[in-house]
């Protein structure tokens, strides 16, 4: 199968309830995107800060697990969000994560949100523990 399929097939539902769609797979980019849909606003017709995270986080943990040995995993052990723009409901938001550190037992992440325009609306960096 290939990587692309197999990613979007073990999604867990959460990150799965965003409509996170993986479009770019490999060992040093990992990229999707998700749809902002009314359900993922916080009140204000903008999507919320922790929606922002989830995918971002999910981005995160998935390039971690594509860099280390299939019978490791990976927890996440620190997260920074920068939120920088607006993303209104309807906008399509591009994840790209691309590593800043790939170690044996930690990695960490940049994953930058954009809207499809280019416009940044958030950069998280994380921290993933291998395990």
């Amino acid at each position: 199968m290939p990587l692309l399929d197999s990613l979007q097939a073990k999604l867990p539902d959460y990150p799965r309830a965003l409509g996170i769609v993986y479009t770019e797979a490999g060992a040093d980019r990992l990229v999707a995107e998700i749809i902002v849909r009314p359900e993922m606003s916080n009140g204000s017709n903008t999507i919320h800060g922790g929606a922002l995270m989830t995918f971002a986080d999910t981005l995160g943990a998935v390039a971690t697990i594509i860099n280390i040995p299939r019978e490791k995993n990976t927890t996440t052990l620190e997260s920074k969000t920068n939120f920088i723009g607006r993303a209104p409901v309807g906008t399509r938001l591009i994840g790209t994560a691309t590593p800043l550190h790939r170690g044996r037992t930690t990695q960490i992440w940049e994953t930058l949100i954009r809207t499809e325009d280019g416009k940044l609306v958030a950069k998280v960096t994380q921290t993933q523990l291998v395990l």
